[in-house]
């Protein structure tokens, strides 16, 4: 009998391990929500951002730089003294600093004790100088909080203004961050797993997921890198 048996159990699992996989609504060539999630929710990579930011609270003091407008400095500061906005160029009421983190003599060395640098860097073709930038203004002891982006789509070519050249990994992010503070001051942490990967390209939103299944981490599904980074003395 179990001579008889042992055919059917293989053809059995051949036929298992060959189905299609019933993939439902998401079989399809374009995505639920080509703006990240925005229309349904708050988009995946933002709950990472969200969540680096604010675990790292207490970095978020006395004069902060954040790039665009306030929001994490408002959401997460403590003790913070003042605010300066960065942007690359002009039209943003907002903005105390107009400039290109490539190049900016015009922001003073040694005077932030914190910057805030969300999803920016993807953005900037010599990433090396801006890093080097964003540690000389940086005051000893300042704290670089960034992040930027692993597995994601493409920025549309009409969305990038200023044009999107990089996705990171881990690895990466961390040896350009040492490059410009030196080795064992900086730190990152990755978030995502193909779960919320693929449902990142896909278009949909947190709401779409459990709350488990957005904490579950998969080192090999980096969705988005979180960087930590601190000017020595």
């Amino acid at each position: 009998m179990r001579r008889r048996l042992r055919p059917v159990r293989a053809a059995y699992d051949d036929w298992r391990r060959s189905r299609p996989l019933d993939l439902g609504a998401l079989r399809r060539t374009t995505p639920v929500d080509p703006n990240w999630g925005y229309e349904r929710g708050t988009p995946i990579d933002r709950v990472f951002v969200d969540r680096f930011i604010g675990e790292r609270a207490a970095d978020v003091r006395g004069r902060v730089l954040e790039i665009a407008a306030p929001d994490y400095t408002t959401r997460y500061g403590t003790d913070v003294k003042r605010i300066d906005i960065l942007m690359a160029k002009e039209g943003n009421p907002q903005a105390t600093i107009v400039g290109d983190l490539t190049d900016a003599p015009q922001i003073p060395s040694d005077a932030f004790d914190c910057a805030i640098v969300t999803q920016t860097l993807q953005f900037v073709y010599n990433v090396r100088a801006a890093l080097a930038t964003l540690h000389r203004i940086l005051a000893p002891g300042g704290v670089l909080l960034a992040t930027v982006p692993g597995i994601t789509k493409i920025s549309s070519p009409e969305d990038a203004e200023y044009g999107e050249w990089w996705h990171y990994t881990g690895r990466s992010a961390l040896r350009l961050a040492e490059e410009a503070f030196g080795a064992g001051n900086a730190e990152v942490e990755t978030y995502g797993n193909v779960l919320t990967a693929a449902g990142f390209l896909y278009g949909l939103a947190a709401p779409d997921l459990h709350p488990e299944e957005l904490a579950a981490r998969d080192p090999l599904y980096e969705v988005i890198i979180g960087l930590r980074a601190v000017k020595r003395a």
